[in-house]
């Protein structure tokens, strides 16, 4: 369905939500806020006033390097705490990722984290991919995904920043290599896995670019 003939919201953000209360619970490396609100309901009237809690950890932007000559992408590989605490595997294979930083743009940030975390100058080319909440019931993060066509002839290595502790691995793959990967479940996080399916959907196109 195309995105002028979607229905408009039922509501509007700044009409049909109150914020009764909020405040500041926790500062650290992350930041959450607990809000008092209540909101217009589908049925008519108001809900009655509850509380959630927010993570609140900015924005961010995520870029899969594809060289359609290849058919190959860029992969990175890094510990993360949540899936270790979770009882998984803490060495995640992902797409390249960071947070904004102010005044930046998604396409500056992909770029900027191409280099930290793979040594990868991004070709100019960046295609947009999607852009979604990463969990809306509780985080307020909003993700930016690119595709970016790049010549991987020379990617490869261990990268990241010493000051943020970061050990990245570079896999390059091929892109049925990946997609295996894929499906044996080897990649278990969103941002990876709606790149990589985005790709095959739209695979034969890029290939096609001149």
């Amino acid at each position: 369905m195309a995105a002028s003939h979607l229905p408009p919201p039922a509501f509007d953000r700044e009409s049909d939500v109150e914020i009764l209360a909020q405040e500041t619970v926790f500062q650290g490396y992350f930041r959450v806020d607990r809000y008092r609100l209540r909101h217009k309901l589908f049925a008519g009237g108001w809900s009655r006033p509850f509380q959630r809690e927010l993570f609140e950890r900015g924005h961010a932007a995520a870029v899969l390097p594809y060289d359609p000559r290849r058919d190959s992408v860029l992969l990175i590989e890094q510990f993360r705490i949540g899936p270790y605490a979770h009882g998984g595997s803490p060495w995640q294979v992902e797409i390249i990722a960071g947070i904004l930083h102010e005044g930046e743009t998604p396409a500056e940030l992909a770029r900027r984290e191409a280099l930290e975390e793979a040594g990868c100058v991004l070709q100019p080319t960046l295609v947009p991919v999607a852009a979604y909440y990463m969990s809306p019931g509780a985080v307020s993060e909003h993700m930016t995904l690119f595709c970016a066509l790049t010549d991987l002839d020379d990617a490869g290595g261990i990268h990241g920043v010493d000051d943020e502790d970061e050990d990245i691995r570079v896999h390059v793959l091929e892109f049925e290599h990946a997609m295996a990967w894929l499906q044996a479940g080897r990649i278990q996080n969103s941002p990876a896995i709606i790149a990589l399916q985005w790709l095959a959907l739209n695979r034969a196109r890029l290939r096609a670019l001149p």
